[in-house]
């Protein structure tokens, strides 16, 4: 069937809005008419290489839908049902068999590989094979074939429109610090970058009670933001001591919890260094290949921290996503706060706007 969708064909290149056709479903598959797609930084840094994905490629995976048509093993799903898209993993693995499927053995392939695990594509122009199945969906489209495990059914009364994002972002983001680093009531918490993802985490810190939540930017805009969904303190690292911040705020204690949502590895070593004894950080950002971070030894053994990174918050999406909707229900996760709409022929526009800050949480609507 031909289908709408926005195609980037080389290193760099902005998105092009064009039809191409999607092929059969595979037994395995669940073909969703799209209604909305966030736009997240994964994409842009896919689009421009930092991790190789085969170009030209469909991109998008934060794809919200309703479901037209189901392959013949899928059980999970019906038509009719509305529906947010995930990332895939296999299934089979030690890792997905005991609930940590964020961390499949075939993550990356069944991800960022372009193909479907026999090596075929779902998408064509013309008599080009297109990159698809990323992270399961390729949702920057009007329809897909998204694999089974990619799919999480939520209630039929969902706003779709809004709750596309939950199923990276979002999710990386509150998993991130429900999950991954498990913050407990009454504990401190610094997030270091407010963009969706700390936006998330922020959201997430005040919905189990964390009782010093601080959000850490160099967008005074964005700072402000954070106010309105939980931060109870802000530092704009780049005209603030950061450090002398951190003591004020913590009493001289730092921070039970920090966690860096930028990638950048100076930031990751400002996140370490503002934790106090026993204290903990996560790292979800995702820095360039190659790029490496120093710890001082030193003061480090004697705080006794621990490190870890964090890929998707550490969630099962058919668990964790449904949870999300319930604190957005009660008001605990206020999704709407981050979001701007664009259709899909400002695409383009979206990835600026979140690049500049001036959308925290770009959704592109069909």
């Amino acid at each position: 069937m031909d289908i709408t969708a926005a195609i980037t064909r080389g290193k760099g290149q902005p998105f092009e809005v064009t039809t191409l056709q999607l092929d059969d479903l595979r037994p395995t598959e669940v073909r969703v008419k799209i209604v909305a797609t966030g736009v997240c930084h994964t994409d842009a840094i896919i689009r421009d290489q930092v991790y190789p994905t085969p170009l030209p490629a469909v991109l998008g995976h934060e794809g919200a839908g309703v479901v037209e048509e189901i392959g013949s093993a899928v059980r999970s799903v019906k038509p009719g049902d509305k529906v947010v898209l995930g990332y895939n993993s296999c299934g089979a693995c030690r890792q997905c068999l005991t609930g940590r499927s964020c961390y499949c053995v075939e993550m990356y392939e069944r991800n960022f590989g372009g193909t479907r695990p026999d090596g075929s594509t779902a998408l064509r122009d013309g008599d080009t094979s297109v990159s698809s199945h990323f992270f399961g969906q390729s949702s920057f489209a009007t329809h897909v074939n998204a694999a089974e495990r990619s799919v999480v059914k939520v209630d039929d009364d969902a706003p779709l429109e809004l709750l596309g994002p939950l199923g990276c972002g979002l999710m990386t983001g509150a998993g991130a610090i429900m999950n991954s680093m498990a913050v407990r009531p009454g504990e401190s918490v610094a997030i270091f970058g407010t963009g969706a993802v700390g936006s998330a985490a922020t959201m997430a810190a005040a919905a189990i009670g964390a009782t010093t939540i601080v959000a850490i930017d160099l967008v005074d805009s964005r700072l402000k933001a954070a106010k309105g969904y939980g931060a109870t303190h802000t530092i704009n690292s780049g005209s603030e001591d950061l450090a002398a911040r951190v003591q004020e705020i913590t009493g001289g204690e730092g921070f039970r919890v920090a966690l860096d949502t930028t990638g950048i590895t100076a930031v990751t070593r400002q996140a370490a260094d503002s934790v106090g004894i026993n204290g903990r950080v996560g790292l979800v950002g995702a820095p360039a290949p190659g790029d490496e971070v120093t710890f001082e030894v030193g003061t480090s053994l004697m705080k006794g921290w621990s490190f870890r990174t964090i890929i998707e918050g550490d969630a099962v999406p058919q668990q964790f996503i449904p949870t999300l909707v319930h604190l957005w229900r009660q008001g605990r996760f206020p999704i709407e706060k981050l979001t701007q709409t664009y259709p899909l022929d400002q695409i383009n526009q979206a990835f600026a706007d979140s690049k500049s800050g001036k959308t925290i949480k770009p959704i592109i609507t069909f």
